[in-house]
């Protein structure tokens, strides 16, 4: 009878390969077991703990200066044709002109082209000319290129030997009168010139004449602005406009005002602004006027017309948030406490030449012995005493020891007197987390201007922040030295 308890080789062999498949497979699933439950912890950790969210630190002014529209007040003159015919143009628009320089010449036909023989000097000013206009080239404004030929032509038309001639008549008595006219004649055209120094515009809008005591609060409404083009390719009358030319360099800008910022410059006698059209700035004189019972300011200059000698209304900045520094936000203050240490009681290590505090303690056998402190001076605030000193080697500071380096009740001793001084007063200095590291890091501030949300902080601060540093945005959710990442 055979032993059915007996277990064979071939018995054995087979139990032992289930074994070892059941046995791969569980290692397999609590191999993936494992990687789905961390997984899962993770997650659940990410969702419930509190994300620290930093802040780059940024540098420039506190808030962004008000911006303004301001209508441009000038001395200008609107000169008309001093006879008829065809214009042909010489003077740039927007360019300045000397007295005697040719503006433009008018001729009862059109005037044909015609050869003009220039110095090899007169030739290389034009080109340096054309030089200047192709590096300054602006596709989008593509207007400019006929004001250059405009230009162009002047040039070459001055070049050419075109001058003031004096007018001789017969009087019938057998005398002669010479009249000096502004009128030249050259071909069969009349070469009118400019009277005076200026800048010449083929434009005008009626607001020529006007001045800061006479302009109305209507006048500021630039949906009822016009602005008429003075050049035509067909024929003028005598007595039509033909151009304007602007004769002083002294111009003025008016800006409405709202009852606060007219409060806020009511002191001011200068300001600084930024012309948002080309991004200069220049300085002006400053003061505040009434216009139809509003609040308006006025900034008069001296320079800079011909950059704007085309522009009515212009928009500009009024610098006024001149303090600048490294932008924070106010979450990110903290403040933080500090020992307070004279710093009569600092001294240097001989060997490495920093500066810290001989602390006098007892050793294990009662003996007094002194040991240099390499401490971290956060700050060094002047005493009031000190501030009465005659010389700089006579002032006085105050230290903020970082409170690490000492225990309250320690004492410290002046190098050469041998005084003692007791560890103990405080006093707290604000700062900020800094992470650039991974942990926090408290790195003092010293503010300079503020708002509701950020402030101004200096740049050369000891130990304090620097450009693209990474700081704590909620510095409350954060305690010194917390790892972070």
């Amino acid at each position: 009878m055979p032993d059915n308890n007996k277990k064979g080789p071939g018995k054995m062999a087979g139990f032992l390969g289930q074994l070892k498949k059941i046995l791969g497979l569980n290692i397999g699933t609590m191999v993936f077991g494992v990687i789905f439950v961390y997984m899962i912890f993770s997650a659940v950790l990410y969702l419930t703990s509190s994300h620290i969210e930093s802040y780059q630190v940024t540098s420039g002014p506190l808030s962004r200066n008000e911006t303004y529209t301001g209508l441009a007040l000038r001395e200008e003159t609107v000169c008309k044709a001093e006879s008829s015919g065809y214009v042909n143009y010489y003077a740039r628009e927007g360019s300045k002109i000397n007295a005697n320089g040719a503006v433009y010449g008018l001729s009862m036909t059109k005037v044909p082209e015609a050869e003009t023989r220039l110095s090899t000097e007169d030739l290389a000013r034009i080109r340096n000319d054309m030089l200047s206009f192709s590096k300054s080239f602006n596709s989008s404004k593509f207007n400019s290129t006929y004001s250059f030929k405009n230009q162009l032509e002047g040039d070459i038309l001055q070049y050419s030997g075109v001058t003031s001639q004096p007018v001789v008549s017969d009087n019938g008595d057998g005398t002669v009168s010479v009249n000096q006219s502004n009128v030249v004649t050259l071909g069969n055209q009349n070469i009118s010139k400019a009277e005076n120094d200026g800048i010449i515009l083929y434009s005008r809008d009626g607001y020529e004449d006007k001045t800061a005591d006479t302009i109305t609060a209507a006048d500021f409404d630039q949906n009822s602005y016009h602005e008429t083009d003075l050049k035509t390719e067909g024929q003028v009358k005598t007595g039509d406009d033909i151009y304007t030319i602007i004769t002083d360099e002294r111009w003025s800008l008016i800006i409405p005002l709202r009852e606060k910022q007219a409060a806020k410059l009511a002191d001011r006698t200068s300001i600084r602004v930024k012309f948002l059209k080309d991004d200069m700035t220049q300085s002006g004189d400053f003061s505040i006027m009434e216009i139809d019972g509003d609040k308006y300011g006025k900034i008069d200059f001296n320079r800079g017309l011909i950059r704007y000698a085309a522009d009515r209304f212009l928009d500009i900045e009024l610098v006024t948030n001149t303090i600048t520094g490294l932008k924070i936000p106010l979450s990110s203050i903290v403040t933080k406490e500090f020992y307070t240490i004279p710093s009569t009681y600092a001294t240097k290590d001989e060997n490495s030449q920093v500066t810290g505090f001989m602390k006098v303690e007892k050793n294990k056998s009662g003996e007094t012995v002194t040991t240099f402190v390499n401490a971290t001076i956060y700050a060094g605030i002047e005493t009031e005493e000190s501030k009465k000193a005659a010389s700089e080697k006579d002032k006085t500071y105050l230290y903020y020891v970082d409170k690490s380096n000492f225990k309250e009740g320690d004492a410290i001793i002046r190098t050469d007197t041998k005084e003692k001084y007791i560890v103990g007063e405080t006093d707290s200095l604000e700062g900020v987390y800094c992470i650039n590291q991974g942990y926090a890091v408290f790195r003092r501030i010293d503010i300079l201007d503020q708002n509701e949300e950020y402030a101004i902080v200096s740049k050369e601060t000891p130990y304090g922040l620097a450009r693209y540093d990474h700081i704590v945005k909620d510095a409350s959710k954060v305690k010194e030295e917390d790892i972070l990442y």
